[in-house]
């Protein structure tokens, strides 16, 4: 585990890094580059999100692919894409529903909208969706390294099952709350 350090990257209010969405070989999902998302501090201010809930089965998620398609139609369909800052922050909020705020340039009809607001540490994560539960720990040991009580802890997951399959490489972007 390496420990973010403070001051070693430092985003502007409500910006995230760069979303490269350039290399889309599935049709599907884009290829996450993760350059720049590493050990970023990331300061939101009332930052606009859709919150959508998934149901899962003991953490297990059961219709995401058609809450993301529904979100994701809607989001395009009211021009509220904000491309470059991309970003969905997903959380389980019990063994059986998750949270997901996905960034967004305005208001989408007939969604939940909400704000987020706070101090934000990144870490990117490479490896199966199985070890969340470790990533979710050292997360918030990364917060009590930086003399912060964890906050919430979100998981950015950059591409579907099937496409990290199909790019060989499953990034996931750790972010936690710190005070």
């Amino acid at each position: 585990m390496v420990p973010i350090r403070s001051g070693e990257a430092n985003m502007q209010t409500n910006e995230t890094p760069r979303y490269d969405a350039s290399v889309n070989t599935t049709g599907c999902c884009p290829r996450f580059n993760p350059e720049g998302w590493d050990g970023q501090e990331l300061h939101f201010k009332d930052k606009r999100f859709l919150r959508a809930t998934t149901r899962s089965v003991m953490h297990i998620p059961l219709n995401m692919g058609n809450v993301f398609s529904r979100v994701n139609r809607h989001i395009d369909d009211a021009g509220a894409s904000d491309t470059d800052q991309f970003i969905v922050l997903s959380r389980d909020i019990s063994p059986w529903s998750s949270e997901h705020l996905f960034s967004v340039a305005k208001s989408v009809p007939g969604e939940e909208m909400t704000t987020l607001s706070g101090d934000f540490l990144t870490k990117v994560f490479e490896g199966p969706y199985s070890q969340a539960r470790q990533w979710h720990e050292e997360m918030r040991q990364i917060a009590r390294n930086r003399k912060s009580e964890p906050g919430d802890v979100y998981f950015f997951y950059t591409t579907c099952p099937k496409c990290a399959k199909a790019y060989g490489k499953n990034y996931v972007v750790g972010v936690t709350a710190v005070a």
